[in-house]
């Protein structure tokens, strides 16, 4: 029997994870599915864990569970260190409301959801949906579900030969399912960010900042990244690693330090 962990960074009510759980219950009815997500939304979080306030575990239904001031990270590391007797064979982080993609892994924390099971030694998948306007609303998840179901059908049955500390970011387009034109894996691509910063006024005449959503830009310069292929009606699947040290530079970079010593 398998056993599959979701978490996400939207919340444990969002209807991203609640729609795949169904979904993965339809498709896979021998498997053991929870849920173990943060109680609120808790996105942009990144890959962070909390250290210095106490976590506290909710149980919704019988395989529903929430994490009080937890993130993504948090509720992975709760879920593979105490709440589940026996072996995760893969955890899922999504759907999420909205991609990531390109330098948006360094943000999310849906892939942080992926990346905290990864260091773990546990196979993870995290699963995002790009929107444009009322996509969602016209669409909902169903090919978001569709595409993340068999990804993780066919990881349970025959898992990729990644290294280790690597998962896999799964990204879907905007789409209709009639529209939707195939899987792709692909690079992941480079974005432009222009930061929206709004400095306001309370009403005891003290200022404060509010931190908006960035506007992002696709830097267009590779027809097969994961940017520009999402924007074709592809879903994308990208391996992603742990290890972020830019091992091509470490040469130069000893030429450079030799300096410091002389």
């Amino acid at each position: 029997m398998k056993n599959i962990l979701l978490t996400n960074d939207d919340g444990y009510d969002a209807k991203g994870i609640r729609e795949l759980h169904k979904a993965l219950k339809e498709r896979f009815k021998d498997a053991n599915i929870w849920i173990i997500a943060p109680h609120l939304q808790k996105s942009a979080c990144s890959h962070s864990i909390t250290l210095h306030h106490p976590l506290r575990l909710k149980k919704h239904e019988k395989d529903i569970y929430s994490l009080h001031d937890g993130t993504p990270s948090d509720c992975v590391y709760v879920g593979l260190s105490k709440l589940f007797e026996g072996k995760i064979d893969l955890v899922i982080s999504g759907v999420n409301h909205g991609a990531n993609l390109g330098e948006d892994i360094s943000y999310s924390g849906t892939c942080a959801g992926a990346m905290e099971a990864a260091l773990h030694g546990v196979m993870a998948l995290a699963s995002s949906l790009y929107y444009e306007n009322d996509s969602i609303e016209k669409y909902s998840y169903d090919l978001a579900c569709k595409i993340t179901c068999d990804i993780a059908a066919r990881i349970l049955e025959f898992p990729p030969k990644l290294a280790q500390r690597e998962f896999l970011n799964l990204n879907i387009p905007a789409c209709s399912k009639a529209d939707f034109r195939g899987l792709k894996v692909a690079k992941t691509g480079k974005r432009n960010y222009d930061p929206k910063l709004d400095i306001r006024i309370d009403p005891r005449g003290g200022e404060y900042i509010w931190l908006g959503e960035p506007d992002v830009v696709a830097t267009l310069e590779n027809d097969d990244c994961d940017i520009t292929l999402i924007t074709k009606n592809f879903a994308t699947l990208s391996p992603i690693k742990v290890d972020m040290c830019a091992h091509a530079s470490l040469d130069e970079l000893g030429l450079w330090a030799k300096g410091i010593n002389e």
